[in-house]
């Protein structure tokens, strides 16, 4: 069962603000509802991005807090995290599947009806659909598919469904509403509206 929020750590968002990955790690980590987040860099590993991720993969264990690594299954492996997240233009669910084995959760981003019954979708743990709005997150976002694509996403698949891309507080109701399991959560979220978010819990 998935929270009803999914953190992500998204290092360009946090650096442009000039917030350390770390920083917001630790108030994820210090959430009472949180169960789950996600560490997100789109560049190249550097070491130095090496060690952050770690020590992000350290605080929010230590809080029994899972973590899913955005596109890269070595790093993941390397990291012991939890899960590999990815997307339509990085491995396919079944060539990271065969590398992480069967124990390690897999996400899979999806942005249409196409893609959702794809039989790849079929080898993902949870499916995420989006961009539900109007995202700055991604250079080149896909079309949003709204309120009306989760709904319809709802009804093609059986496993959790994660809603992302544009999602505040004040849209998470109604998105959930319309049949996700969760939100996940970049430029909505901080340290300091974390207890807001953890209210979509109760």
């Amino acid at each position: 069962m998935f929270p009803r929020v999914y953190p992500v750590i998204d290092t360009a968002y946090l650096g442009r603000r000039g917030v350390p990955a770390t920083d917001l790690a630790k108030a994820i980590a210090a959430a009472e509802r949180i169960s789950i987040a996600q560490y997100r860099h789109k560049g190249r590993f550097t070491r130095k991005r090496f060690e952050e991720a770690k020590d992000v993969c350290e605080i929010l264990h230590r809080s029994g807090t899972l973590v899913v690594i955005n596109d890269r299954a070595d790093i993941a492996m390397a990291l012991r995290a939890d899960g590999v997240h990815v997307g339509q233009d990085d491995l396919l669910p079944s060539e990271v599947r065969s590398l992480i084995g069967e124990t390690m959760m897999l996400g899979y981003s999806t942005h249409n009806r196409v893609q959702l019954m794809h039989e790849e979708s079929q080898l993902a743990d949870y499916v995420a659909i989006g961009p539900v709005f109007a995202t700055g997150s991604k250079l080149n976002p896909d079309p949003t598919v709204g309120l009306n694509g989760v709904a319809e996403a709802r009804e093609l698949i059986d496993k959790p469904l994660v809603a992302i891309g544009g999602i505040d507080l004040d849209a998470a109701a109604d998105v959930l509403a319309r049949g996700a399991d969760c939100v996940a959560t970049i430029s909505g979220l901080s340290a300091e509206n974390l207890v807001d978010w953890e209210a979509l819990e109760r």
